[in-house]
């Protein structure tokens, strides 16, 4: 199972925005509902947003609902989070997974992204 590779971390301030990607294999994402999450230091991993096969359905985790807003491209297997109006307890390194709900599909994990908001 080829691991995904998100990207499009950084440093920003506060109130700026982040654009992050994430590249799946097509075993991994073909099918699936998609899914991104974060992990905090010494937090567990919580769930970020969710979207549908079809892209038809998106959900949200409350802290980020009218800020974040997933997308994805089928053709590349590719899923996205537009982060708007980040907030320095946005900082976390951030991840993508194949989702049923708001659980994560696969064990394996990419390396993720770091998302450092200062204030």
């Amino acid at each position: 199972q080829v691991q995904p590779v998100e990207s499009g971390g950084g440093l920003v301030q506060a109130g700026g925005s982040l654009r992050l990607s994430c590249a799946a294999s097509e075993r991994t994402f073909s099918g699936y509902s998609m899914g991104w999450f974060r992990q905090a230091p010494g937090k567990e991993r919580e769930f970020v947003a969710g979207i549908s096969w079809t892209g038809v359905i998106t959900y949200y985790g409350d802290s980020v609902k009218g800020r974040f807003t997933i997308s994805r491209d089928n053709t590349r297997n590719t899923v996205y989070l537009q982060m708007n109006g980040l907030k320095p307890e946005d900082t976390a390194v951030y991840y993508c997974n194949a989702v049923r709900g708001r659980s994560p599909v696969f064990d394996s994990w990419g390396q993720g992204t770091q998302v450092t908001v200062s204030s």
